[in-house]
């Protein structure tokens, strides 16, 4: 079987620029990869990049349709994508910073099914899901 990485998420957004000052702000994704502009076709798209190699795709398009879910089990309940999850070394202070960027709370931080782990959820201001996750501690 041939090897597969993770490269990047890619997320349908209202506002590129509004998006792109929220990720760099919430995530450290401040470097930009790549864009690509397309008048034609009403679409604008950005490739940002954080330092420690996290990257998303925000695609603008003219004419979208927005599409939010009240909580992850919400999302569920349609097929396809509907959150993304990032891995944080500290929940709290992580939680926080999102909200101060400008995230809404969605669910606060909490103890995970899987022991040690802790998770919480935020919307983005466009309310798309994000799941925080502070992986267990290793003894």
């Amino acid at each position: 079987m041939p090897a597969f990485r993770f490269d990047h998420v890619g997320l349908s957004v209202a506002d590129l620029d509004a998006q792109r000052r929220f990720y760099a702000d919430a995530l450290g994704l401040t470097e930009l990869e790549e864009s690509l502009d397309m008048p034609e076709a009403q679409v604008r798209s950005a490739i940002l990049r954080a330092d420690n190699g996290l990257k998303i795709e925000l695609i603008e398009r003219g004419g979208s349709a927005p599409q939010e879910f009240a909580d992850p089990y919400d999302g569920a309940g349609t097929q396809g994508y509907f959150h993304w999850a990032v891995y944080v070394d500290d929940l709290d202070s992580a939680f926080t910073s999102v909200l101060s960027a400008g995230a809404r709370e969605v669910s606060a931080p909490a103890d995970a099914a899987r022991a040690g782990m802790r998770f919480a959820y935020v919307k983005d201001p466009e309310g798309n899901l994000l799941e925080l996750i502070q992986p267990a501690r290793s003894s």
